[in-house]
């Protein structure tokens, strides 16, 4: 029984995908991307340091959230160099030869059910889960699947997972406690990732280039101190949310100048679409 379990490890991941397929996934959507990252648009990465002696599992990375697909295309990228010992730099693509395929990223399942492009993306390493408080643009009010929280726990037991504790793209929304009860439970390493510049280089979508020469910010940082006996879900999920910079003293009111000069910049800069 031992040795049937260790195949299925060896040959398919926690899901019972098989990694050859995801590593074919990874490297036809790493190729497509690389430009977006590294060619109209550069992507400036801070603190990769932080992900080099980090354990193969229980990993959990929380991340504001800009565009919903560029970010986790952007992830992949880093976590793949970084596997090949380019830190904060994506500048050598061989990586997505041998790409990280221990990697899950929790996403909406109405979002990953739109179109062939992106149920292909899931099978990168897509966790799916329904929103409680939204689907299909309505609000709802329903219960959380414990399934889905189970599917969670059982990638953090099989590799890294990236989660959007916001659970939207709409900046200074607020953070949902779910993330911090699976910390609670599990006690991964809890690395916080800033991302900034992703909406004003990409669609929301992020598929298409929407603006060149900005440079897309992303910033890894150190391991969350998390009391994991003692602190409360409430009190981790404030943690990440200032660790994420989503929390409303990091709100910057932008003066007339700095709008006037991101008027001017927008009419000097083409709509590229790629």
């Amino acid at each position: 029984m031992e040795k049937d379990k260790k195949k299925k490890r060896i040959f398919r991941d926690a899901f019972g995908h098989w990694f050859f397929l995801k590593r074919i996934i990874i490297f036809v959507f790493g190729s497509i991307s690389y430009n977006r990252f590294n060619g109209f648009n550069k992507l400036k990465i801070k603190g990769a340091e932080n992900l080099v002696s980090l354990p193969d599992t229980n990993v959990l990375f929380v991340s504001n959230h800009q565009t919903y697909f560029a970010d986790v295309f952007a992830m992949y990228h880093v976590f793949c160099a970084v596997k090949h010992g380019y830190i904060n730099t994506i500048k050598n693509p061989v990586y997505l030869l041998d790409p990280k395929i221990d990697l899950y990223y929790v996403a909406a399942k109405e979002t990953m059910n739109k179109g062939a492009l992106a149920k292909l993306f899931a099978l990168a390493g897509a966790i799916t889960v329904k929103r409680t408080w939204r689907d299909a643009g309505k609000d709802v009010n329903r219960l959380v699947d414990l399934s889905e929280i189970e599917n969670i726990l059982k990638a953090l037991d099989s590799g890294w997972v990236v989660t959007f504790p916001q659970g939207t793209t709409t900046p200074w929304s607020p953070g949902r406690k779910g993330s911090a009860k699976i910390i609670k439970k599990n006690k991964p390493i809890v690395i916080p990732v800033v991302i900034d510049g992703f909406r004003r280089a990409f669609d929301k979508k992020g598929l298409l280039v929407k603006k060149r020469g900005v440079e897309p910010k992303m910033t890894f940082k150190s391991p969350l101190e998390v009391d994991y006996e003692n602190e409360n879900p409430a009190q981790i999920l404030a943690k990440i949310m200032e660790a994420i910079e989503q929390d409303p003293k990091f709100l910057k009111v932008k003066s007339i100048e700095e709008l006037e000069a991101e008027r001017e910049a927008e009419k000097t800069r083409p709509f590229f679409e790629i």
